[in-house]
């Protein structure tokens, strides 16, 4: 394989705030079909945290276009339209993850999580900016938060500041006023205020097994592209080293023990990572594995989740 002549990427990308909800319901729509046409089979578990995940994804995804005519000159096999849709399909995810979060929510939830909610966004985020003057976080990255505003942003930049302190909680560890308790909180708090401003806007949404079954399934379909696109950047930065820093796994937490985790239990077996190509003589970006047994479909909510509503469209 011919050695790629873009330098060796070294920087981790920064986490991006998910798409307000309008923007992420327009995704969803766009992915509606293909959510629906996935089988049983096709679904996996859910054992990680959706929004920190999109917030993953979104921050790699320049760094992944920019090889867009790489992998397609070097993987000819390869389905590269699922990088194309690969912003469509977690934008899908997220929106479809604030549906699911809206059947447990009420409007009477709204004033308490926005007491709280505005106080430790403006907490994390003083604590945030002097972290980047020191070069410790991305300095863009939480200008971009900054520059948020309304209830709606105050939701979103608090899924972003989480995904941005966990991400690189080894290395400001120490260094900051904040503490693991407050991203936790942040990662949770954020979907719940937009699941409870929908309510408040939009009176009742689906179902919590309707919701529970797109959720599981619109998670299925980005996590099967972005899979996908990593093993293709594995081969194609197989030499240079760098693929784990342009497309890390969305099981492994960077930022030392989880956070603001949605789903209960155990991380599962990185099987991405033990499919990946072993080196350049891998020629295409491999298949799936036959042999693993499909996991369960994820459960509804718990018996308290209640029929909710939308997330608010504006």
């Amino acid at each position: 394989m011919t050695k790629s002549s873009t330098p060796v990427t070294k920087k981790k990308p920064a986490p991006r705030k998910p798409a307000a909800p309008p923007q992420a319901a327009a995704a969803y729509d766009r992915a509606l079909p293909e959510i629906e046409a996935l089988s049983p089979e096709q679904l996996i578990a859910i054992k990680l945290d959706i929004p920190r995940a999109v917030s993953q994804v979104l921050g790699v995804l320049p760094g992944l276009l920019a090889l867009r005519p790489a992998i397609a000159e070097a993987l000819h096999k390869h389905d590269i339209a699922l990088l194309d849709r690969l912003e469509t399909y977690a934008l899908a995810a997220w929106y479809a993850h604030l549906l699911w979060l809206s059947t447990g929510a009420a409007e009477s939830a709204l004033k308490p999580l926005l007491a709280e909610a505005a106080p430790l966004r403006e907490n994390l985020l003083g604590d945030a900016e002097a972290l980047a003057r020191r070069g410790l976080l991305d300095a863009d990255a939480v200008a971009e938060i900054r520059a948020g505003q309304g209830h709606i942003d105050t939701a979103n930049d608090l899924v972003a500041l989480s995904a941005l302190f966990s991400g690189s909680w080894p290395e400001i560890s120490g260094k900051t006023a904040a503490t693991e308790e407050e991203v936790k909180r942040a990662g949770e708090i954020g979907p719940q205020l937009l699941a409870a401003l929908g309510v408040r806007e939009h009176g009742k949404g689906p179902g919590p097994t309707e919701a529970a079954d797109k959720r599981a399934r619109a998670f299925a379909l980005l996590a099967h592209a972005y899979d996908q696109t990593r093993r293709a950047v594995a081969y194609l930065r197989w030499n240079e080293g760098d693929a784990e820093t342009i497309a890390p796994s969305i099981y492994k937490s960077r930022g030392g023990r989880a956070t603001g985790a949605s789903d209960d239990g155990p991380e599962p077996d990185d099987a991405e990572e033990a499919a990946a190509p072993t080196g350049p003589d891998a020629g295409t970006a491999p298949a799936p594995s036959a042999g693993a047994a499909p996991a369960a479909v994820p459960p509804g909510p718990g018996p308290q989740a209640q029929p909710g509503a939308a997330p608010p469209a504006g």
